[in-house]
């Protein structure tokens, strides 16, 4: 199901990208930009049981509440439903011989992880994130407005 979000997703211009890009760590950088994989079984995220949502890295789109997050078993933080579907773009992927789907933020096209269709009802699907894609707000705190223009009225996770 597509819904119209309520998040302005325009994408960053070439100075918000540089400057956001200066902030990230190496490993940030290898994942978000050169569609990297961050290691299983290490990502900060991965037994996170907080209450709240899961935004991107790069760009702070809301992208996962925790309400949709399980335990997948794989090693990376997993989740069932996104926050909007209109918040991530699905792209086909046949690297490394394989035939996936990589999932990217919708807004700065950052790389998240890939989605499967093994998860649990009701969607079937597994998205499998990085961690270091991520951030994460507490339920109740305001979401992040890394671009500077105004969350949408009330957004709190």
């Amino acid at each position: 199901m597509t819904t119209m979000s309520r998040f302005d997703l325009r994408p960053p211009s070439d100075q918000q990208r540089a400057r956001i890009a200066e902030g990230l760590s190496t490993d940030e950088r290898r994942v978000l930009l050169q569609h990297g994989t961050e290691a299983a079984f290490c990502g900060v995220f991965l037994d996170n049981h907080k209450d709240g949502t899961y935004t991107c890295r790069f760009c702070g789109l809301p992208l996962f509440n925790s309400s949709s997050k399980f335990d997948s078993g794989t090693g990376w933080p997993s989740f069932f439903k996104p926050y909007d579907e209109t918040h991530i773009r699905r792209i086909a992927d046949t690297s490394y011989g394989m035939n996936r789907v990589e999932e990217v933020c919708a807004r700065c096209g950052s790389h998240l992880g890939h989605v499967f269709p093994d998860g649990p009802p009701p969607t079937g699907e597994r998205h499998c994130l990085n961690s270091v894609s991520l951030s994460f707000t507490e339920r109740g705190q305001a979401l992040p407005d890394v671009l500077t223009r105004g969350a949408p009225e009330g957004q709190v996770a």
